[in-house]
């Protein structure tokens, strides 16, 4: 009987922790956060932990942030940020997790789960990004770049979809400035191998006027579903969003990425990030050439 009721008790413990867990996650899908910041506190939040990488030609250069995967800022932030650099960009990699400590004691799994700090509230700290690029000395504010790995593709939809709203990201009390200034000042948008599931609403809304995406995803991606991403970029472009779509075979999640948590199944494959590179190159080039 002892045996029998610690079961029961058991079970129920782990039935309550299971429905705090959909509660959790329904409410970042809903796009409720119960603590908000301003645009001056979310700044002076991320200001600490975003680094600013110049070119070594005289400036003023244009401006790409980075935005790394949910298990936080790595080696492939560094990679891109070299390549951008090359493209004489000046790249800010903006950690998203450092500031809300999620870097410690492997806290950024929460993120990957979907219980903290989902795409949409995230996209606030791009917002807040882009309006203290413009104020930065030796920065050309125009066709600032976004490039998103994983979560951090994920995170660049919804800012995107999102301008096209007076509603603020969730999580902060206004936009930085009006969503019209914001977006006139994004140009290029790398998303690769991003989350597209069921709390994805980046498809929702048309992105801004005068951007353009590269979306790269990984055929036999076993982290994020390549196939939902497809449907979604279908949808982006039948509104219109100049979204080109490229998916690389053989290819899993992560492969532009060498550090990994110890149990991690996925592995660096050069030869992937080399096209991923080209592909991205020939983008940026492509995009500098329109009129």
């Amino acid at each position: 009987m002892q045996k029998r009721l610690i079961l029961m008790g058991a079970g129920a413990g782990v039935a309550i922790i299971l429905a705090i867990l959909g509660l959790n996650t329904a409410r970042n899908a809903a796009g409720w956060q119960p603590i908000t910041h301003t645009p001056a506190q979310r700044e002076a939040l991320l200001a600490p932990s975003w680094r600013i990488l110049h070119p070594k030609t005289p400036g003023p250069h244009k401006a790409a942030i980075l935005l790394s995967g949910c298990d936080g800022v790595h080696d492939n932030m560094d990679y891109w940020a070299q390549v951008l650099l090359d493209q004489d960009r000046t790249v800010m990699i903006l950690d998203s997790h450092a500031p809300r400590k999620l870097d410690r004691a492997q806290a950024w799994r929460a993120i990957c789960a979907g219980q903290v700090l989902p795409g949409s509230e995230r996209a606030g700290d791009v917002a807040v990004a882009i309006t203290a690029l413009q104020h930065m000395p030796g920065i050309d504010p125009r066709d600032t770049m976004l490039l998103g790995a994983s979560h951090g593709g994920w995170t660049a939809m919804e800012l995107m979809a999102g301008l096209s709203s007076p509603t603020p990201p969730p999580g902060l009390t206004e936009w930085p400035e009006k969503p019209a200034e914001l977006a006139a000042r994004i140009g290029p948008v790398v998303l690769l191998y991003p989350y597209c599931g069921l709390l994805s609403r980046g498809e929702e809304g048309r992105w801004p006027p005068g951007s353009a995406g590269l979306m790269i995803l990984a055929e036999n991606d076993s982290i994020t579903d390549p196939e939902a991403c497809r449907d979604m970029a279908n949808k982006l472009v039948g509104k219109g969003v100049d979204l080109h779509m490229v998916t690389l075979p053989g290819i899993n999640h992560g492969f532009d990425q060498s550090e990994r948590s110890a149990l991690s199944s996925l592995e660096l494959n050069p030869e992937a990030r080399a096209k991923a590179t080209t592909l991205v190159t020939d983008f940026l080039q492509d995009f500098a050439s329109r009129p």
